[in-house]
């Protein structure tokens, strides 16, 4: 279970004294903790991943605001802050798969069209099962919808 993996490596950072991981970690259990309270049950695996990835994107949404200011030395720490939260994520899958489970979503869906996008994102996340980006995804979609 991921929770009991980002646990586990916060207590390994806590005794090897790494602060930049420990600081990261220490932030993500508490914006897991938070998920936890707001639903009301223990997460699940897919309830840490949305968790970890809305994480990752307010990183990097910050990265670039660090960038345009040129502030370098937040910059680095964001970038580290990347590498270990993406750590937790699934491997993401080959540009083929991808498609290949598009087409075959859309095939099932009947989804012809991109007056359909809304549906059809819908029914490829949930088939890519967290493998994929969103925004990966709906390009492809795009293109296979022409």
């Amino acid at each position: 279970m991921i929770i009991e993996k980002i646990n586990a490596d916060f207590v390994l950072a806590m005794k090897e004294r790494r602060e930049a991981e420990l600081s990261t970690l220490r932030l993500l259990r508490a914006a897991l903790k938070n998920k936890q309270i707001e639903l009301m049950h223990e997460l699940k695996d897919d309830d840490a991943l949305a968790v970890i990835r809305t994480q990752i994107k307010q990183l990097k949404d910050a990265l670039l605001s660090f960038e345009s200011a040129g502030r370098t030395e937040l910059v680095d720490k964001t970038k580290n802050e990347l590498v270990i939260l993406e750590r937790y994520l699934p491997a993401e899958i080959s540009d083929e798969i991808l498609e290949k489970i598009i087409r075959e979503t859309l095939a099932a869906t009947g989804i012809i069209s991109r007056a359909e996008m809304g549906k059809a994102m819908g029914a490829i996340m949930k088939a890519v099962a967290g493998q994929a980006s969103g925004g990966r995804v709906k390009e492809t979609v795009e293109r296979v919808l022409g």
